[in-house]
């Protein structure tokens, strides 16, 4: 991962600041919009005969090209770091990504190949129409068992390391040169894809707790060094600004939903975020069905 000269032998004091990596933000900006928000889309749009329920769909083969191609990405983001970064934590994080997004994988390509049989994503398991009448009712349990690995212990050992490499590499983002602190213009046209990603990330993974922690983390950060003189860099203000307007979109898209009625029955407590699938399925999807039947 690291090639010789990019380890112990660097001092954590020596600043080299590092160019705009336009090719990495790049692929990993749009992986990202292809193989994760674009599969579920993959799924409905391409004909069903093309992929039988019974067989992975093209969401599915979407989702094991991003399981591959993210970690490769992010492993190369951090051998791009000026500083020395922990390895040990890196590895760790790497594997325990990729066995929590193939989690996710399995769990997400039922779920979602569920809407087929008229699952709704705005209801819970047990009171989808699909699945409480299922016999024996201990089948109910196991599509609970199912959304949980989707949707906790998938999502869990999945966005937790992601978002700990992105801030393990952020804290290498810093120059004592004022000069090089500027985004140049392709990180400024980058900023409103990469940010919108982080919105839907945020809210059909049901992750902001996680990722409020850690912006405020990169933020705590940046004042931190501050103090030492030092400023961010190219590649680090383009993951803080990424950061910052993701929150206001999720802040926009809370606002906007208040007061659904429906959505607020399904993510009761203080932290209501829908989720952008749910909203769909409860109210564009009705939309598209009722327009066909005219």
């Amino acid at each position: 991962l690291y090639p010789e000269g990019h380890g112990a032998g660097k001092s954590e004091d020596t600043f080299q600041t590092s160019p705009f990596h336009l090719d990495l933000w790049f692929y990993f900006t749009l992986q990202n919009w292809v193989l994760d928000f674009g599969r579920p889309i993959a799924m409905i749009i391409l004909p069903l005969e093309w992929f039988p329920l019974n067989k992975p769909s093209a969401g599915d083969y979407f989702h094991m090209a991003y399981n591959v191609i993210t970690p490769f990405l992010l492993l190369k983001l951090i051998e791009r770091s000026p500083k020395t970064l922990p390895r040990s934590v890196v590895y760790v994080s790497i594997i325990t990504f990729v066995m929590g997004a193939s989690i996710h994988l399995v769990g997400d390509s039922v779920n979602h190949r569920l809407i087929f049989s008229g699952y709704q994503h705005h209801l819970s398991v047990r009171e989808n129409p699909v699945i409480r009448n299922l016999r024996p009712e201990t089948l109910i349990d196991s599509f609970e068992l199912l959304y949980y690995y989707d949707e906790y212990l998938g999502h869990s050992m999945w966005y937790i390391p992601f978002f700990l490499i992105l801030f393990i590499y952020f804290t290498g983002c810093f120059t004592p040169a004022a000069e090089e602190s500027r985004m140049p213009l392709p990180a400024l046209l980058l900023v409103g894809p990469s940010s919108l990603y982080y919105w839907y990330l945020v809210t059909e993974g049901q992750i902001f707790i996680l990722f409020l922690f850690t912006f405020f983390a990169m933020l705590a950060l940046v004042l931190h060094q501050r103090r030492k003189g030092l400023l961010l860099d190219s590649n680090g203000l383009f993951l803080f600004h990424s950061f910052l307007l993701a929150l206001l979109l999720v802040a926009a898209w809370v606002s906007w939903l208040w007061n659904d009625a429906i959505l607020r029955k399904k993510y009761p407590g203080v932290i209501y975020i829908p989720e952008p699938w749910a909203f769909y399925t409860l109210h564009l999807n009705n939309l598209h069905a009722a327009r066909e039947s005219l």
